[in-house]
This record gives C-alpha cells, structure tokens and sequence, in this order.
C-alpha cells in the first residue's frame, strides 16, 4: 500500500487547485472539484495565511476586493472580525490608506482586517492557514472569537501548530513529515496517552506554563 505524504501548502494549492491532482480525489458535497468550474470553486474558498496580503490602498479597498460594498457593510464586517475597535481609532477610519504589504499595522492587526475580508465575502469554506502564529495573546482571542463565528455556519479547514485554535474541531487529523498519523476529535486522540497528538499536546502547554 501506498503511504500518502503531503503538506500543509500541498494541501491548500491541490484544494484550490493551484496545480491538479495526480492521484486520488478531492470531493465537496460528493462533487470531484475537478469537475467543478474553476472560478466557482475559488470563489467560494476563502484564505487566511499566517501573513496575510494587504494592499496600499484603503482599509475599505482591502476589505471589499473591487466589490460594490456599502459603508455600513464594512463597518458590520469590521463588527463581526472584532477589528472595528482599532479601525475606527485610525485617523481616516475604513478610508486609512495602508502602507506597502500592510507594513503600518501589526501582524495581529493585518490578520483582523483578513478576517473582515472574509466576512464581506461569505465563502463557503474557510481554510485558515496558521492564522495565529505570529500574534499577541490578547488579539489570538479576538480572533478566536471571529473563528468561532466562521464555523458555526461554514466547512473551515484549520491548518495550526498552536493547538488552542482546534480543540474545539469535529475532526483533527494529525500531521507528521508528511504523513497521516491519526484522525478524530480532540477527546479521541487524547484517549489515547502514548499517541503522537497526546504527547504533542502536552509538550505545547507546558511551554505555555514554562
């Protein structure tokens, strides 16, 4: 039998098919996403990398992406990514102008106006792609907070070392050099006290502790 070694970044470009399947499936609703037109399926995946893009233009501009968007729209995404308190404290509010690559704002700010863009565009799946890495304690739960609201309504597809942000997941499958070790809800897999997923946990919140 055949081992199945892939990545975090193989796994999001095959999904959004940056490059075809060679091998095997994907299936969204039972349908092969090579069956589904292209466009389509982008449209509806939304991503959220561990340093998101951001353009030098307007806040209003980085979050409606060339769509006709009212005022009280961004203001209402601004509301549910929890990045309306640090929006409106800005000279221009949503009219700011951000620097090159977002390079005025924090890591954990960048990531708040990602969040926003994607509210305002209501994808059908969301994959988060270490969304929490690089940023401060205090904005991780503000983002908890908007990944909380994501999923109740939407497939979302986290991809995390800081297991904070998936202990609450219907299914985690476990990674490691490439190869799926272990797949089941947090519960499951800490059932199991000699498992790879049981150890890794432990060792990350006692480095919290430390």
């Amino acid at each position: 039998m055949e081992k199945l070694v892939l990545g975090k970044t193989t796994i999001i470009n095959l999904i959004n098919r940056f490059y075809e399947i060679q091998k095997g499936e994907i299936l969204l609703d039972g349908i092969n996403i090579k069956d589904i037109n292209l466009r389509s399926l982008r449209k509806n995946i939304g991503i959220i990398l561990q340093d998101p893009f951001i353009f030098a233009r307007s806040i209003r501009d980085n979050i409606a992406l060339n769509e006709n968007l009212s005022d009280a729209a961004i203001i209402e995404t601004l509301k549910l990514s929890s990045a309306e308190s640090f929006i409106t404290s800005l000279p221009n509010g949503i009219d700011e102008i951000a620097h090159e690559r977002g390079s005025s704002f924090s890591a954990g700010q960048k990531q708040l106006i990602a969040f926003a863009r994607i509210f305002a565009h209501n994808p059908s799946i969301f994959i988060l792609d270490e969304a929490t890495a690089n940023i401060d304690t205090k904005t991780e739960e503000l983002i908890q907070y908007s990944i909380d609201k994501i999923s109740k309504n939407n497939t979302s597809i986290f991809i995390a070392h800081r297991l904070s942000t998936i202990v609450n997941v219907d299914k985690i499958i476990v990674l490691n050099n490439g190869e799926i070790l272990k797949q089941g809800s947090h519960t499951e897999l800490m059932s199991n006290s000699d498992g790879y997923y049981y150890k890794l946990y432990n060792a990350y919140y006692k480095n919290l502790v430390a």
